[in-house]
């Protein structure tokens, strides 16, 4: 496994963040946070092509807005769109790596930005798992993620930023998606790096192990899966058992 020259790549990619970005007015962070509520109401009827252009209004009134980001990605990958998902959940962690930086300069800023996706994100989340949004709860799970994403870089004042697992996993996927096997990768091994109870990442490092004939790297990757807690489809383990010894 080629861990040390991907990490050194995805070294680069995140830091490379906005040098003169800008907090959003409270109007325009106000006006933003209703066009991402717009976009998640598009993304329950599964109206993609409308729910992509709410997130990407959400966007521009207030860039640092990493739901909407995510949510955009989300839109795309919906519509197989996977080029615009690389892109968006991209621009999802450059905004998360802009906020790191600002955090320095006004913390309190930062934190009440943090705060209004935190608070629109549990609203999101209780009208799901009450019913009043028809999403998965697969869905509420992976707003649940964004959350905890959210939450964990408080305490990274001071330190190296460091991408959320869950933005690498999925750019990861979309980067599969759009078949660019070695980018998929270095994200997956991002997103473990950064959280290795991540069982969904140990998951897709197993298929794609797999498909470039990596046996034992797919059986470790397996078993990391499955430690983490996530279900591995029997049918990948059994196309693992078979594959001939690399």
């Amino acid at each position: 496994m080629r861990i040390a020259s991907i990490a050194a790549s995805f070294a680069v990619v995140v830091l490379s963040t906005p040098a003169l970005a800008q907090f959003a007015s409270e109007q325009d962070r106000r006006a933003a946070l209703e066009h991402y509520r717009t976009g998640q109401e598009f993304m329950s009827a599964e109206q993609f092509e409308k729910a992509a252009e709410s997130f990407g209004k959400a966007i521009d009134m207030d860039p640092l807005l990493t739901l909407a980001h995510y949510g955009l990605g989300q839109a795309y990958m919906n519509l197989k769109r996977y080029a615009s998902a690389i892109q968006a959940f991209s621009g999802c962690r450059g905004a998360f790596a802009t906020l790191h930086s600002l955090q320095e300069r006004d913390r309190v800023a930062v934190e009440r930005q943090r705060d209004d996706e935190i608070r629109e994100l549990k609203e999101s989340v209780r009208r799901i798992r009450s019913g009043q949004m028809k999403m998965s709860q697969l869905n509420a799970d992976k707003i649940e993620s964004h959350i905890t994403a959210l939450e964990s870089q408080r305490s990274s004042i001071g330190g190296l930023f460091q991408s959320p697992p869950e933005v690498s996993l999925a750019l990861g996927s979309a980067y599969f998606r759009n078949q660019s096997l070695d980018d998929a990768e270095r994200e997956w091994i991002a997103a473990i790096t950064a959280n290795p109870k991540m069982g969904e990442a140990h998951n897709n490092l197993a298929a794609l192990y797999a498909m470039t004939g990596r046996k034992k790297e797919a059986e470790t990757a397996v078993k990391a899966a499955e430690k983490a807690g996530y279900r591995v489809n029997p049918r990948l383990k059994d196309d693992i058992k078979r594959m001939p010894s690399s």
